[in-house]
């Protein structure tokens, strides 16, 4: 609200107080070609850098500029189309008005997520990055030449079992985060219930033993992403 109340105050000393009836006048005759209006426009640039005083916010004080070149030059070419010249006055203000306040709440809106990224636990999105997809990809390529030993009948759906090994591992990731190592051991038990009839219907060693392994290294995985987290931090 300040940075918008100092913009504000700093547009109506110059739309108001520092732009003479002169300069009206010169620039609705001659519009884009007269140079009191790049002149009104640099005074405005100044006064942004004034009430802002802080040379690093340049770039503020020159989109705010810009934008109202823009908008007094719509207004000039604009003007003759209106019968009450009040009309083309307010709609200029309003425009001005908004555009600092939208300006306002875009930068703020900008710097407070600036802010949150920099406070972001930059580590822990790694870790929990790498239990997704990557952690899944690189199972794949390890599992390989495993699967396509695996003949099996039992339908599936799409991409099912890369979702609950990406979901599985973010979960061993949280409890060792929090410390609750035990919950790893009640997950690994809950799969191998909800396992046993497949594995149970397929006789198959060659499954039990495939299903074994990429339990373990998704576990693995999530583990060990888990344990470099903590000794990181």
């Amino acid at each position: 609200m300040q940075l918008f109340v100092k913009l504000l105050l700093a547009h109506l000393i110059g739309d108001f107080m520092l732009q003479p009836t002169k300069w009206v006048i010169h620039k609705e005759a001659n519009k884009a070609a007269s140079k009191f209006l790049y002149l009104h426009v640099l005074v405005h640039f100044m006064l942004y850098m004034l009430f802002l005083w802080d040379f690093q916010k340049w770039w503020m004080a020159l989109v705010l500029s810009m934008g109202h070149l823009v908008i007094d030059l719509a207004k000039l070419y604009v003007n003759p189309l209106f019968k009450n010249k009040s009309n083309p006055f307010f709609l200029d203000q309003i425009l001005h008005i908004l555009t600092i306040y939208v300006f306002v709440y875009f930068t703020n809106l900008h710097e407070q997520t600036m802010a949150l990224i920099q406070g972001l636990d930059w580590p822990l999105v790694l870790a929990i990055v790498f239990v997704t997809t990557p952690s899944a990809i690189i199972m794949g390529k390890l599992l390989e030449g495993m699967s396509n030993q695996i003949n099996t009948d039992h339908k599936s759906l799409p991409n099912a079992g890369t979702y609950i090994g990406i979901i599985e591992r973010l979960f061993v990731l949280t409890f060792i985060i929090i410390g609750r190592w035990e919950a790893i051991g009640l997950l690994i038990t809950a799969k191998s219930v909800f396992r046993f009839n497949d594995l149970k219907e397929s006789n198959s060693r060659k499954l039990t033993e495939y299903i074994l392994i990429g339990t373990l290294v998704s576990f693995g995985l999530a583990i060990l992403t888990g344990l470099l987290y903590i000794s990181y931090t």
